[in-house]
């Protein structure tokens, strides 16, 4: 390939900056050029395209976001959407694309792929929902950040003898909540993967008030949701005060950790090879400590089991 492509897209994910860049580089030193497409595949329907060079991702490993910008585009998932990508690419002669994002930008390179422009995926999301591979680029990132947040948060409950339920992103998975719970020693974490009554976790902040603890932290996954009424549920059942916080869009930015700076860089590279090597319809994973990569049909049917091994853990060390 002389020429190949790379974009964001879905959610803003930290070190996808750093992603672009390894893209970028990688493919210089391999003697290829590489376009920059803005705002994911919206971008590519319109021609947002600019040119890369190896001065043009410098100083951007660290900064959070991505410099590419990103969207979500439902006219992509259209044919007509489809065909005005593709007529892009042959516009600016590109060969191939790599794509960072989620399981639906997954989906948008597969339906590329199949019209004969070859894609590889790269992981980013900090959901780490991303069933092919144990990691996802991003996702270090945004624990860190929430176990910030939750510390200052365990500061005021502390001081009040309060019960805070900490609502963090994970719509429709729990690993971020579950991680960040066990991180910041959760009184209980609650995720959409397993079912919980509202009166048992009400029982065990009673029973840990009787045997001494005086303030709680409860983590909950933005799938789950309902904090506000669930704290007032809560303060009226045990008369111990409770707040809800929801964290929001803060666990998206920030710098990148040095785990999704170097994680970024090595599927950014990895993505680059398979294209060089003809290889498309591919993704990139981590998986047993390695970097692998699997046809995207495969990834996308693939199912990611709930950590419950890591939730008994969590239960055992919360009482």
């Amino acid at each position: 390939m002389k020429t190949i492509g790379v974009l964001t897209s879905g959610g803003d994910a930290p070190g996808m900056n750093a992603a672009v860049r390894s893209v970028v580089r990688t493919a210089i030193s391999l003697g290829m050029n590489v376009k920059g497409i803005r705002r994911g595949y919206n971008g590519l329907i319109e021609g947002d395209i600019i040119d890369l060079s190896a001065r043009s991702v410098s100083d951007i490993i660290h900064h959070g976001g991505t410099m590419l910008y990103t969207a979500r585009s439902p006219r992509f998932k259209t044919e007509e959407g489809m065909l005005e990508a593709i007529a892009t690419c042959k516009k600016y002669g590109i060969e191939g694309i790599v794509v960072i994002g989620g399981d639906g930008s997954y989906r948008g390179a597969r339906d590329l792929s199949l019209h004969g422009i070859p894609c590889v995926g790269v992981p980013g999301t900090i959901d780490n929902d991303i069933a092919s591979t144990e990691y996802t680029i991003g996702f270090d990132t945004a624990m860190n950040t929430a176990v910030e947040m939750v510390d200052k948060i365990r500061d005021t409950a502390q001081s009040h003898d309060r019960c805070s339920l900490v609502e963090v992103m994970g719509r429709h998975a729990g690993y971020l909540a579950l991680q960040t719970g066990i991180a910041v020693g959760a009184s209980e974490i609650l995720v959409p993967e397993l079912d919980f009554k509202l009166e048992d976790v009400i029982q065990k902040i009673l029973t840990m008030w009787r045997n001494g603890k005086k303030h709680f932290i409860i983590v909950v996954a933005e799938g789950v949701g309902g904090v506000d009424e669930m704290a007032k549920q809560i303060e009226a059942a045990t008369g111990i005060e409770t707040r809800s916080t929801v964290l929001g869009h803060v666990q998206r930015g920030g710098n990148p950790t040095v785990r999704d700076r170097v994680m970024a860089t090595q599927m950014g590279y990895a993505a680059v090879k398979l294209l060089s090597e003809g290889k498309g319809n591919r993704v990139v994973a981590y998986k047993d400590g390695e970097i692998v990569d699997y046809d995207i049909y495969e990834a996308l049917n693939m199912k990611k089991p709930f950590d419950i091994d890591m939730y008994e853990i969590a239960q055992a060390t919360s009482i």
